[in-house]
């Protein structure tokens, strides 16, 4: 049924980016659209279209599907669809049907492009182009909430010294939050309180904790950055700083918090990790991986470079482990190459990784050697991995395995055999093991095997469709939810695995690139990257699933510094509740452009225009 002005009004004001405008504005906007009303089953627009204008759900249910004739998603209240038509050349790239009777909202296509013109906070919606946040990697740039730590140890002003002394000395922290019973912050006391006001004056340890605390400490707001917090600890002299918001207790930046983040680096693992005389202390260097990622994550580095700059951690541990297994065990009888796969061959390892590895042996190596020598030296370095973090592969991906430290011959028998006969185990295992990249030993056992690997693959088009079809069964989460599919139950029940159904299926999809177009690029964004210039993928194909896969990889780092932020470890399942409107609309498109690419491929194209 129509709707009045007033009703059209109150449900733009009500809906982002529309609400972000000026009242004057969105008044103006709601004069100059149309109430639209579909059956179910009856067709909005059809692939091809010119497009009327941009089509904002009000009430019903819509399903939109891409070229091939897939659905992509099922959309709900406050959705809206034909953007990316609108955005190209005003032709629909989709085609879209009303799934039950539907009230729609058409904003005209003049209208649309004059909105995204002209008014930065639809611009900013509908540039759907990812853009790397434009920080440094310095304490001039990086916001208060990549350095406090949150939720900070508290007590009241009533507890005794002797109390407040113990939770420091058992939370080891060196300074408490003193709170009144509503949560607003009324001082704070510190291991120096304790110190030069209790112990110095003898007093007891019965004294009331507001008696010795800093009471009305100096505070700073969420808005701060990093260099209002080191001004005013150098001025004031002081160690701690309280993060207050309307008296409200947010978090605490200290000293030390200021110092590691300024101290922490890759360099600096890198380096630790070079020396280290032991696995053990190869682990006081990765614990501080999660620090790393926080770090590059709030000083702005694209998700490609934090990847890449954790894998090389991984690298550092894996040679050095080489290494000291050497020392152990003496000089390899035969050279031998040990490889890594997964996210570490692929080096796009996040805070979250276990280990993926294999072990190439010469030809000349005897049974002796392959079950004594390096039987022992793959478990001294696969222990080591799993003592520095990186835990044993559930799936026995492994250099201990005897199945993967094999001589050269052996991984050549092992890849024809899958080629020719690619059959569902062979399928999963070429998935590991296509991404294979050298990390220590002889390179040149490998060079070889991979040209020659990649050159049959991509001349046997049965391989090759078993493995797109199995690329095709990791897919985005997109459902009539706002377009996002959560996690039914479980652990993880209301989340989105921002791993095997967020990058996976890009993981996938350039993989199958790489073996169309024998690209020997492992790196997904370079596979991808290799495959627009080699003219697989059209340039406007190539640029949106980079765009999505650049926004989905992005959105998953944020989601683990987060946590990391917040004394927690870091993993791959993101509550869409954590999101905004326009994060939230954001990744679902990034999903849908994800679904689209999918169902090019698996219906023999992969031109994505």
């Amino acid at each position: 049924m129509p709707l009045s002005n007033s009703q059209v009004l109150q449900f733009l004001s009500s809906v982002h980016p529309y609400d972000a405008l000026e009242q004057v504005s969105v008044s103006d906007l709601a004069k100059r659209t149309d109430c639209l009303s579909y059956q179910s089953g009856e067709q909005i627009y059809a692939l091809n279209d010119e497009l009327a204008g941009l089509y904002l759900i009000i009430e019903g249910a819509v399903e939109v599907f891409d070229e091939n004739g897939a659905l992509l998603s099922r959309l709900g209240p406050r959705n809206s669809f034909g953007e990316r038509g609108l955005l190209l050349d005003g032709k629909a790239v989709t085609s879209a049907k009303a799934s039950a009777a539907v009230t729609l909202l058409l904003i005209p296509a003049a209208v649309f492009a004059e909105l995204v013109q002209k008014h930065e906070p639809i611009t900013r919606f509908f540039d759907r182009t990812y853009k790397a946040p434009t920080k440094g990697n310095d304490l001039a740039s990086i916001t208060i909430d990549a350095l406090m730590a949150a939720n900070p140890l508290v007590c009241s002003g009533q507890e005794t010294v002797r109390v407040a002394a113990q939770k420091m000395r058992d939370a080891r922290v060196s300074s408490l939050c003193v709170t009144d019973t509503e949560g607003t912050l009324t001082g704070i006391l510190t291991l120096r309180d304790l110190a030069f006001k209790v112990l110095a004056e003898d007093l007891s340890t019965q004294t009331p904790v507001n008696a010795m605390m800093t009471a009305r400490p100096l505070t700073l707001g969420p808005s701060a950055i990093g260099s209002d917090v080191l001004h005013l600890m150098m001025e004031q002299r002081i160690g701690h700083v309280p993060i207050v918001e309307g008296g409200r207790l947010l978090g605490i930046v200290t000293q030390t918090d200021l110092t590691r983040f300024q101290a922490v680096s890759s360099a600096e693992l890198v380096s630790q990790i070079a020396k280290a005389q032991d696995a053990e202390e190869i682990a006081q260097a990765t614990a501080r991986i999660p620090n790393v990622l926080v770090q590059l994550v709030a000083g702005g580095s694209r998700h490609e470079i934090v990847t890449r700059l954790i894998t090389d951690i991984a690298d550092a541990t894996t040679r050095r482990l080489l290494a000291l297994a050497h020392e152990k065990l003496g000089p390899a009888p035969v050279p031998y190459l040990w490889l890594a796969c997964g996210s570490q061959g692929r080096r796009e390892q996040t805070g979250v990784s276990d280990q993926d590895n294999c072990l190439f042996l010469h030809d000349d190596v005897s049974k002796e050697q392959q079950e004594g020598y390096f039987a022992n030296f793959a478990a001294l370095v696969c222990d080591g991995l799993n003592t520095a973090g990186y835990v044993f592969c559930p799936g026995d991906m492994m250099a201990t395995n005897p199945r993967w430290c094999q001589p050269l011959n052996i991984w050549k028998s092992y890849f024809e055999g899958w080629i020719a006969k690619p059959d569902p185990m062979a399928q999963m295992l070429s998935s590991v093991m296509f991404d294979l990249r050298p990390i220590g030993g002889e390179a040149a056992l490998f060079a070889d095997l991979q040209a020659h690997t990649l050159k049959a693959a991509s001349e046997n088009s049965i391989f090759v469709a078993h493995m797109t079809s199995n690329s095709l069964k990791h897919t985005p989460p997109l459902s009539l939810l706002r377009g996002l599919a959560t996690i039914r139950s479980g652990e993880h029940k209301n989340t989105l695995d921002m791993k095997h159904n967020g990058v996976v299926p890009v993981v996938d999809l350039a993989r199958i690139y790489a073996l169309q177009g024998q690209i020997s690029a492992v790196n997904t964004r370079a596979r991808l990257d290799a495959a627009r210039a080699n003219g697989q993928m059209s340039k406007s194909g190539a640029g949106d699933l980079l765009d999505a896969y650049d926004l989905i990889a992005e959105s998953r780092l944020q989601h683990q510094a987060s946590l990391v932020r917040r004394g927690m470890a870091p993993d791959n399942f993101l509550e869409p509740s954590t999101l905004s409107d326009f994060e939230r609309s954001h990744l679902r498109d990034a999903f849908v452009v994800v679904k689209t690419m999918q169902s090019a491929v698996g219906q023999g194209r992969g031109m994505l225009s």
